[in-house]
């Protein structure tokens, strides 16, 4: 009975299974169940071991008390104790189950004796500073549900015990982690010229662009590129039109869990999103698509080509992007580079230096080993890394 897995036996009750409700009956009070259990086993042993001794002492005399004291003991440990509750233990529904049968009707049968019995034994306990009438908790925290899912084993194929994990991982990661920083951030700005906007627009491997007048910090607007026919006209771009056109901005704090923004996306039908700091200033962008791929993986229809940023080589180590965000090299080469800072290589790097290197320098990180290979204003473009024992 307690070796009952809870979590399959709430599901049996569910599909209305008649063993499982009886035993979860039986466990709604296990202090009231272990309390008949004991008394039908206790009785029984006592029982035996008084018709042993008696049958023992007329066979053997005095000495039969030591025989039998032996021999019962042995047959009560393998028999009675150690056989039944391996078994019971290995298979328990097919031992509980039926078990529920007989345990329920001796309940009610010796529900007087029992009563008595669990007041003696919870007022010893409350003596001893222990609360027998707590509720035991069997909520699951995160970590507990993501090995659960883990164990799954082939009851839940593999790729989907990955988003499995990866959506219990959206309350760990913030949408800053994922973005698109600010100075990749491919849009229109009203400033330029009508032939660099067109241009713009018809080179665009994205459906939504952000538009912004004079600076990235002032976006103004996003233009879907399902509406490019209603911008354009005989004389070439219809500028009133691109404003017309433009749906209001959606800004996002860059802290925002990515379960919170997912809901977000959801709720007010937005499907892109403007990153700001505490300042106002415009730090990235983040689709929901981005999130969609921390569940299910890269699209294979994403039309962006993918920038590589890591390369390996022959010797062991590899040459990674400084702009490569550190979450993806842990996820690629299955490292556990510091990620509570820093989002970027570049970063990471500038941040453990304190300052600016003058020329190419080497560094350890952890476990890592890491040479700037090269170094343009102040922003790290190539490294080499590897296992700093490599």
């Amino acid at each position: 009975m307690m070796a009952l897995n809870r979590y399959r036996l709430k599901h049996l009750q569910n599909q209305h299974h008649r063993g499982a409700s009886r035993a979860a009956r039986l466990l709604q009070r296990p202090d009231r169940l272990i309390g008949l259990i004991l008394i039908g086993n206790n009785l029984v042993n006592i029982l035996a071991s008084a018709i042993a001794t008696v049958i023992a002492i007329r066979l053997w005399g005095d000495a039969g008390i030591i025989i039998a004291t032996i021999s019962l003991t042995l047959v009560i440990l393998v028999f009675a104790e150690i056989t039944p509750k391996t078994i019971a233990a290995l298979h328990p529904e097919a031992i509980a189950f039926p078990a529920s049968l007989v345990l329920l009707p001796l309940l009610k049968l010796l529900y007087p004796l029992v009563w008595l019995m669990n007041i003696v034994t919870n007022g010893l306990l409350r003596v001893l500073g222990v609360d027998p009438s707590r509720e035991i908790d069997e909520n699951l925290s995160r970590d507990e549900l993501r090995t659960l899912v883990l164990e799954a084993g082939g009851l839940i194929p593999a790729r989907r015990r990955h988003m499995i994990v990866n959506i219990l991982h959206l309350e760990e990661v913030s949408v800053n982690d994922i973005m698109v920083p600010r100075n990749e951030v491919y849009g229109i700005d009203l400033d330029d010229s009508d032939a660099d906007i067109l241009r713009c627009v018809q080179s665009s491997c994205h459906t939504r662009l952000p538009v912004w007048r004079e600076d990235i910090n002032n976006i103004v607007g996003v233009l879907h590129l399902r509406n490019l026919s209603k911008i354009i006209d005989k004389q070439g771009l219809d500028r009133a039109a691109l404003e017309r056109e433009m749906e209001p901005p959606y800004f996002i704090p860059e802290s925002t869990p990515l379960s919170t923004q997912l809901l977000n996306f959801q709720k007010k039908k937005h499907r892109l999103a403007v990153l700001v700091d505490e300042y106002g200033e415009v730090m990235g962008l983040v689709a929901l698509e981005d999130i969609l791929e921390e569940i299910v993986g890269e699209f294979t229809s994403n039309l962006t080509a993918t920038q590589e940023n890591i390369f390996s080589q022959r010797d062991g180590s590899y040459i990674i992007a400084g702009t490569a965000n550190i979450r993806e090299i842990n996820k690629t080469l299955h490292w556990s580079l510091p990620t509570n800072g820093p989002k970027t290589l570049s970063g990471l790097i500038l941040e453990t230096l304190e300052s600016f290197p003058d020329a190419n320098v080497g560094l350890t990180i952890g476990h890592y080993r890491l040479e700037i290979l090269e170094l343009k204003g102040n922003v790290v473009q190539a490294v080499r890394a590897q296992l700093a024992s490599a």
